[in-house]
């Protein structure tokens, strides 16, 4: 057995794991660390005082509501419509559904400047959709979460895919064999197998949601205080000459996100613990 490991290892196809490693780091390095290293640093040239003044004025604090607020209630709603999308394109079969498992990567595909645009078009108080609504969707925060919905929504279906059709229906069958309702079903058995699948999609969906900039300032109005997103502001600052006030603001949603993304991330890890404990 231990021989036969031995050969596996000597006769891969890739590079030996040190060789590997090594690539991995390197090319981590310069894409992830070397930019993200250069933004604290920019922010380091401020003092304390002036950090804080950068991104605390009342202005800086309300772009980071809409757009925190605005990327968690889009991924919230994308995990779960995305579940509904994927349960139907894996569990069914009915005419055009490859047009639909297609059209759901269409956000991957089109540029986001386009999608804005787009999205503008048809929301707007005399496009297809917001002529007929009695409140206003375009140039609103309103306008920010559905552009935020847009982009996001493949996130969660193409995590959910996979997992959905590696799940046996045998599972299903034997709960409704123990008497078991549809509704019991899902909830006892299903979603726990789907949970981690679908947290994965969430954090991926609002990450997205967080940074995304050409979809959203056309939708938005741009107006601060009210539909300004942080990335436009970084923009604006960057636009001024003040660098050092726009990497602040950048570190500040950086490490924002960051710690949200660990605690969703620690709590997927939990529910795979518990699981592989049941």
């Amino acid at each position: 057995m231990l021989m036969s490991r031995a050969l596996l290892r000597r006769h891969s196809v890739l590079p030996g794991f040190d060789l590997a490693l090594g690539f991995s780091l390197l090319y981590l390095s310069l894409i992830v660390l070397v930019p993200l290293s250069a933004a604290f640093l920019k922010t380091a040239s401020l003092s304390w005082s002036e950090f804080l003044q950068a991104t605390t004025t009342p202005r800086v604090l309300a772009s980071y509501r809409l757009s925190f607020g605005a990327s968690l209630l889009a991924a919230l709603l994308n995990a779960v419509f995305g579940l509904l999308v994927a349960w139907v394109l894996v569990r069914y079969r009915f005419p055009g559904r490859r047009l639909v498992d297609a059209l759901v990567d269409l956000p991957f595909a089109l540029p986001t400047a386009v999608a804005g645009i787009a999205l503008t078009a048809v929301w707007a108080g005399n496009g297809w959709i917001g002529q007929s609504l009695p409140i206003k969707v375009s140039f609103t925060p309103l306008g920010v979460w559905v552009a935020l919905v847009f982009i996001g929504l493949p996130f969660v279906v193409r995590t959910l895919q996979p997992v959905l059709e590696e799940l046996h229906r045998e599972l299903e069958e034997a709960a409704a064999t123990l008497g078991a309702s549809r509704g019991q079903t899902f909830i006892r058995v299903v979603l726990p197998l789907l949970l981690p699948a679908l947290l994965t999609g969430f954090t991926l969906a609002f990450a997205r949601a967080l940074g995304e900039y050409g979809s959203v300032i056309f939708i938005a109005g741009n107006l601060p205080m009210v539909s300004e997103i942080a990335p436009l502001l970084i923009i604006t600052k960057l636009e001024q000459y003040d660098y050092a006030g726009a990497t602040a603001i950048a570190v500040t949603l950086l490490l924002a996100s960051f710690a949200l993304l660990l605690l969703i991330n620690g709590l997927q890890a939990w529910t795979r613990r518990r699981q592989g404990a049941a």
